[in-house]
């Protein structure tokens, strides 16, 4: 089996059985990710969004708070992700007017044996679903795009960005 093949089926025994990656043997480095995300919606709906309008409250702040705890439970919800130990969250949600809509943008940082870029997937996919739950009462057909790993550090795989930058 070529090194890129074996290097796919790292969640595989030698049985075909799913099983955690054990990554005892690996270093111990710091590792950081960001993710980002649009939520696309209606004029309408934005204007709602901007003017602090919104029946469910405070959008921004909740989806805030959601992206914070969704990357916390990571592992609680991704099947064979590692539960890490972070050491930062941050999560920026910013108006942007041309979409009309929302982009999401979220940072993770540990000291860990393993990567965090799921855990900003995660908190980008949390955030984003909760800016469609506080504003579906004034636009149903809301959209969430763009879902996507933007950069990450550390471990043995080294730095990566995504080409051509931040998600348009």
């Amino acid at each position: 089996m070529s090194q890129s093949s074996s290097h796919l089926m790292t969640h595989l025994d030698a049985q075909g059985r799913l099983h955690m990656v054990d990554v005892s043997d690996k270093n111990v480095t710091s590792r950081t990710a960001i993710a980002e995300g649009i939520v696309r919606m209606s004029q309408t709906a934005f204007e709602v969004l901007r003017g602090g309008r919104a029946g469910k409250g405070a959008v921004l702040a909740a989806a805030e708070m959601a992206a914070i705890g969704g990357c916390k439970r990571t592992a609680e919800l991704i099947p064979l992700c590692h539960p890490l130990s972070l050491t930062k969250v941050q999560a920026v949600l910013t108006l942007d007017a041309r979409l009309p809509g929302v982009r999401v943008q979220v940072t993770t940082k540990s000291c860990a044996q393993t990567g965090v870029e799921m855990e900003a997937l995660t908190g980008v996919s949390v955030a984003c679903l909760t800016v469609y739950d506080m504003l579906k009462a004034v636009d149903k057909g809301m959209t969430i795009e763009g879902l996507g790993l933007c950069e990450k550090t550390g471990g043995k795989s080294g730095d990566w960005r995504r080409a051509g930058g931040a998600l348009s």
